[in-house]
């Protein structure tokens, strides 16, 4: 206790120091960060790390002393400057690239064991002869199975550099036999796009789940193929997408607008303002667009939203956005690690803030709790009480009053679904089984194609009938649930067997907002034709 006692002003010494150098000799447009140069005050840091080290009564590891400090000073920031250390920036720039370097595999630890899911087309493991079901075992020597190890350690028996060899063992379950392969590690693409496909002859679908780098192009690719099976409206799905790259957002934004259209602005802390405008290029700009946002679409989702709102471009549906609104720039410490610091706030083409309030120094556990306050506030489950502040009413070009002060405000409102019988657990045991029963009858799903799959899972009940045998009868005693209980099955036995497009497909034929954009289709209102 005393030593902790001791750290706290050691903490404080070099907080404010760092605080100092921060403030007094940063120019964030231009340098790169340079800890420890020749002015008084990186002296006067350089001089507490050299006593800590060398005369400090205990062993203390500096590099995680400095660390922990200056994550301490970026938290007392706004919510969302960060601190990223040098180990998390491999994952990070992999994620936000679009593409990591492993064997090509989706895996889960079935009990003891590596277990594959799915092998990715035209990846290392694929082409190695890997197939769903198989249990990988060892890697390199380095036993994976009978052990209690998170997916991150298992990983990094997996991955490495390009090119490189992977010897694996594998048990194949439904030949009951153990082999060797050897696996040449490659390129594996982080896919942004998690379907797309026609909903009806005019209405397409896509679902984005992030702006990496490779975004702009899988848009445009998926965008072709729909134009070309006769799509002339499309659904944008965002809900749940925590944005990304901005240079990548506007370049999808420039498909559905206009030439020399106003798609956002940045204002940084000396009022300088930087507006990005829409090309000619846009190869939707004639197209209908209902784009679907959540409490959880922050960021680049909400730049997207406002400046198709904000243009009087498209539909929003759904339910008012997470209100992230602040620029982040990477500043470079030297040694492999950065912090992400805000340099600037976005303003969508009216002149509104998407960024919600928050204060300097509090907790980000508060700012991030904002589900369960909307929640508890309503505005979840009734549009009469999402809160507009009246001071930011802004007007669009054709007349429509849009809110700034936190988040995108939909067009048309659609309530979370509180009606449904099924908690986490009952989604956990129903995944369970569902792979324990692909597990062992992998062989009948061979060469199952996912529209067959559409017209005729389970007809005769059988699958169902097996899986609430084993389960609390208080939970479908009714027909409501029985038939939540069948559909989450089909959802579940499609996520396995055919990924997201699957799951996407028979999730989104009961989905609310889909079915709203559907009706609106049906019957538009005065506000929304064409």
């Amino acid at each position: 206790m005393k030593i902790n006692k001791i750290y706290i002003p050691l903490f404080l010494s070099i907080a404010i120091a760092i605080g100092i150098f921060i403030g007094s000799n940063l120019d964030y447009s231009n340098q790169t960060a340079m800890l420890f140069g020749n002015s008084p005050q990186e002296a006067k840091i350089k001089r507490l790390i050299d006593f800590i080290e060398y005369d400090y009564v205990d062993s203390v590891n500096t590099d995680s002393l400095l660390d922990g400090t200056i994550k301490n000073i970026v938290a007392k920031l706004d919510p969302h400057s960060v601190y990223i250390p040098a180990k998390d920036h491999i994952r990070i720039d992999e994620k936000m690239n679009g593409k990591f370097v492993g064997i090509g595999i989706q895996f889960r630890m079935y009990r003891d064991s590596l277990t594959v899911i799915k092998t990715i087309k035209n990846g290392p493991s694929e082409i190695a002869g890997i197939k769903a079901g198989d249990r990988i075992l060892i890697a390199n020597k380095d036993t994976i199975y009978g052990k209690e190890m998170n997916s991150d350690s298992i990983v990094s028996h997996l991955k490495g550099k390009a090119n490189t060899n992977v010897n694996l063992l594998i048990y194949r379950k439904s030949e009951d036999k153990f082999f060797n392969l050897n696996v040449i590690r490659g390129d594996i693409p982080i896919k942004s796009i998690d379907v797309s496909y026609m909903i009806n002859e005019e209405l397409g679908y896509i679902k984005m789940n992030s702006f990496i780098a490779t975004s702009h192009k899988e848009f445009v690719t998926e965008l072709t193929k729909l134009k070309a099976n006769g799509m002339q409206k499309m659904i944008l799905d965002l809900r749940g997408n925590p944005g990304g790259f901005i240079g990548v957002t506007t370049d999808i934004i420039d498909e559905f607008l206009g030439h020399d259209k106003l798609m956002v602005f940045t204002k940084d802390k000396k009022g300088k303002i930087e507006k990005t405008f829409a090309t000619s290029k846009g190869a939707f700009e004639k197209g209908k667009i209902y784009v679907l946002i959540d409490e959880n679409s922050a960021s680049a989702s909400e730049i997207l939203a406002g400046a198709l709102q904000d243009n009087d471009k498209g539909i929003i549906v759904g339910r008012r956005s997470f209100g992230k609104g602040l620029v982040q720039q990477d500043m470079k410490l030297g040694d492999g690690s950065s912090v992400r610091l805000t340099t600037a706030r976005y303003y969508t083409p009216t002149g509104r803030s998407i960024q919600k309030p928050y204060k300097l120094n509090h907790k980000k556990e508060y700012y991030n709790d904002d589900f369960n306050k909307r929640f508890l506030s309503g505005e979840l489950t009734s549009k009469d009480s999402i809160h507009v502040i009246d001071s930011l009413k802004f007007i669009t070009p054709k007349g429509k009053i849009v809110y700034g002060g936190g988040g995108i405000t939909p067009d048309v409102f659609v309530g979370i679904d509180t009606t449904s019988v099924f908690s986490n657990y009952h989604f956990r045991i129903m995944n369970r089984f569902v792979f324990s029963y692909i597990d062992l009858h992998r062989k009948e799903f061979d060469n199952l194609n996912l529209e067959s799959f559409l017209e005729n899972f389970d007809e005769e009940e059988v699958i169902y009938k097996l899986f609430v045998a084993d389960i609390d009868k208080k939970y479908y005693k009714n027909e409501k649930s029985i038939q939540m209980i069948k559909f989450y099955l089909k959802a579940n036995f499609a996520q396995e067997l055919f990924d997201d497009e699957g799951f996407r497909r028979v999730i989104n034929t009961d989905d609310k907002m889909i079915q709203k954009v559907l009706e609106l289709e049906r019957h538009p209102t005065s506000e929304f034709k064409d």
